[in-house]
């Protein structure tokens, strides 16, 4: 099985100068979980090469066995040093897409015409997206074989309001995930903050916080 990861290539929150990118158990949970399992993985990104990372991820009170594990392993971390160029990759030579979150696909993949048109085929397809904590915003403008919005209908989940209140970020990020997922019709759904959460709604897997990582490659690897 192929599986394609794409991560955010933005590296600044908003206008406070302060670093973002993507959150490492985000990505490294999953990784390992997916490799582990057999899975061929491909990492991508927007701008190609290496992705940011939020430097907060890493800290002691983040870090995870997978984190730990990802530290200490050179040949991953020279395969993120080289991720493709989103426009370069073809959705026929995947079996699913995943997206780890962090708040820095809010201001780039979320819009990102190759990642919207990238989903679009995914799911025409019969592929499923896979997609954790901030990275649901990747849904918002993808549209679905009606030509409805990818939410529309659907059991969705994604960082919620109440914790991008208790991170202090509110007011700092483009949109509030929850928000633009009920916006667009999405049946939105919670657990309680920073408790792990994953829905499975036809093709789409959203996870609600990092806590749901390995939930969300458990529940891909379920639907491969």
């Amino acid at each position: 099985m192929n599986v394609l990861i794409v991560l955010t290539s933005h590296d600044r929150l908003g206008d406070t100068g302060k670093p973002t990118g993507f959150w490492l158990e985000e990505f490294a949970a999953p990784y390992y979980r997916l490799k582990d399992a057999g899975a061929v993985l491909t990492l991508a990104s927007p701008k190609g090469g290496q992705p940011p990372l939020d430097p907060t991820s890493n800290e002691p009170g983040f870090q995870t066995d997978a984190t730990r594990r990802f530290d200490s392993d050179p040949a991953a971390q020279a395969e993120l040093a080289k991720t493709v160029c989103l426009a370069d990759v073809d959705a026929g030579d995947f079996d699913a897409v995943f997206y780890p979150g962090g708040h820095g696909p809010l201001w780039d993949l979320a819009g990102d015409a190759n990642s919207v048109q990238l989903i679009e085929r995914f799911i025409e397809q019969g592929k499923p997206v896979a997609a954790v904590c901030h990275a649901p915003a990747v849904l918002l403008h993808a549209k679905d074989a009606s030509g409805e919005p990818l939410p529309s209908g659907k059991r969705v989940t994604g960082f919620s309001n109440t914790e991008e209140a208790a991170v202090g970020l509110t007011e700092i990020v483009p949109f509030l995930v929850e928000d633009r997922l009920v916006e667009l019709g999405g049946q939105y759904e919670k657990a309680e903050d920073w408790m792990p959460f994953v829905l499975v709604d036809g093709l789409l897997i959203t996870g609600q916080n990092p806590a749901s990582s390995v939930g969300v490659a458990d529940a891909l690897l379920e639907a491969l």
